[in-house]
């Protein structure tokens, strides 16, 4: 298949190649000088990013970085954060991304156990919240116990824990440039001429590979918003006549669905979310509010995108993309991968046998090959000596009109339900004290009564003004981590 508007990728397969040593400068940075190619409040054309990224490679090289060394990066989204990375890929070292929100505690459990050769933070503090990007002039400091690294990975990552401790991941120059021929290959991904509103995180793999890095790489000009409001996005779309793509997850697409009065936007050609199942509903009334579709990503930190249904016309359905070779096992989705993505873990029960287990549940449809995500392997849990899955329970709350987002947890025996709804100024829980909106609890529970037999319902019913989310974007699924935000909550 001829790729238009992209630079050459290596001819020979993924699996067995080698990213060249000037992959960076290649695939990432090559192109004309003014050419616009990120946004981050003003305009930066390839020049001046070629520029910014050689005065961060200089700054690592004095603070001692060098061909296969380690650094970690601990800064917000912003230009200062993405020349910093590129110069440590143009050095050959190995990058560990910290997201920026983590406290000094956990930064400091992260630096104890990946052990990186220097660390590089901003001379500048934190970002406000809903900010979409910050000011940062990245700061590279040598740390005394680092070690160079041990595998060849050009990328390192924490998981985002929405369901317990992160799981260290890493991917290889390779991995990511066979990453981006999969976005290459899909009609329907943003192309030259077009451009991207990336809602994302840059610092996690959706925004990362699939925003960032793919831009640069297709020469579509990327865009964060200043403020990561309902106002702030669709200003933002509204700013450039250009057919815009938006690149986000499930909870940016509930913000621009319930927007009351959007300006029209006809520049806008789809939304596409990823890192989480959508909601019923949601991508019928995004469509509905915009007049675009709503398309959806299949993916995961170990291996970026898996799947897809950018049109929305597959939904609940993905198809795999170029080179994918999936299958369901014990009703477990099972990728191949060559070698585990996990250094130094050996648990087989994660990958074994050249598959990676996903631990999602899910379909695969035998005579189209596409797939359909059901979500967590391990959200089956035993009621009584009945089985019971803990998603079905959650997409049925979820469907319903006055719940925005829910999650079900099993804990202590018995199931347990949090809910964010419209009119739950407040939190509480039913059954376990006073409850401001009763008339909701009791509608929620004729529901579950009419549709779920009764050791499939929720023992409690907690309702908050919003979920807890990852880092990501992603709902918490940590249990302790629910009941703290339930306490929390006024």
């Amino acid at each position: 298949m001829a790729l238009t508007g992209y630079p050459a990728l290596p001819a020979q397969p993924y699996e067995a190649a080698e990213a060249p040593h000037d992959w960076v400068d290649r695939y990432l940075l090559a192109g004309p000088a003014d050419q616009e190619c990120l946004r981050f409040g003003a305009p930066v054309d390839r020049a001046a990013l070629r520029a910014l990224v050689a005065g961060q490679a200089a700054r690592l090289t004095a603070a001692g970085l060098h061909r296969g060394g380690t650094a970690a990066l601990r800064l917000a989204p912003s230009l200062g954060y993405v020349a910093a990375l590129l110069a440590c890929w143009q050095l050959g070292a190995q990058a560990v991304l910290l997201d920026h929100r983590l406290t000094d505690h956990e930064v400091a459990l992260a630096v104890e156990r990946l052990a990186p050769e220097v660390l590089v933070e901003s001379a500048h503090g934190p970002a406000a919240a809903m900010r979409g990007f910050a000011e940062t002039d990245p700061v590279p400091v040598a740390l005394p116990n680092g070690r160079p690294a041990a595998t060849g990975h050009a990328l390192v990552q924490l998981s985002s824990g929405s369901t317990g401790p992160a799981k260290v991941i890493a991917r290889t120059a390779a991995d990511l440039l066979r990453e981006l021929d999969c976005y290459a290959r899909l009609e329907a991904f943003p192309k030259a001429g077009e451009r991207v509103v990336l809602l994302s995180s840059v610092v996690h793999v959706l925004g990362l590979v699939g925003g960032l890095l793919n831009s640069l790489h297709a020469r579509v000009p990327l865009t964060v918003p200043e403020r990561m409001t309902t106002a702030g996005i669709l200003a933002t779309i509204a700013a450039d006549d250009r057919p815009t793509t938006v690149i986000g997850v499930p909870f940016h697409a509930e913000l621009l669905a319930g927007a009351t009065s959007p300006p029209p936007l006809p520049q806008l050609r789809r939304m596409i979310v990823a890192g989480e199942l959508v909601r019923p509903g949601l991508p019928a009334a995004f469509t509905d509010r915009y007049g675009v579709p709503l398309g959806t990503m299949y993916g995961m930190t170990e291996l970026g995108v898996i799947a897809t249904d950018l049109d929305g016309t597959l939904h609940p359905e993905a198809a795999p993309v170029h080179g994918i070779d999936l299958r369901e096992d014990g009703g477990e989705l099972h990728i191949a991968m060559a070698a585990s993505p996990y250094p130094g873990l050996t648990d087989a029960t994660r990958w074994s046998d050249g598959r990676l287990h996903t631990r999602d549940a899910g379909r695969v449809d035998p005579a189209t090959g596409r797939i359909t995500v059901l979500g967590r392997r391990d959200s089956q849990v035993s009621i009584g000596g009945l089985k019971v899955d803990l998603n079905e329970v959650e997409h049925t709350l979820a469907a319903l009109p006055e719940v925005r987002e829910a999650v079900v947890v099993f804990a202590d025996g018995a199931i347990e339900a949090y809910l964010a709804t419209e009119t739950a100024a407040g939190g509480g829980a039913a059954g376990a004290g006073d409850l401001a909106d009763a008339d909701l609890a009791d509608a929620v529970r004729d529901v579950l009564t009419r549709e779920l037999a009764a050791f499939k319902r929720p023992r409690q019913l907690t309702f908050l003004p919003a979920l807890p989310r990852t880092a990501t974007g992603k709902l918490v699924r940590d249990t302790a981590a629910l009941r703290a935000a339930a306490a929390a909550a006024p």
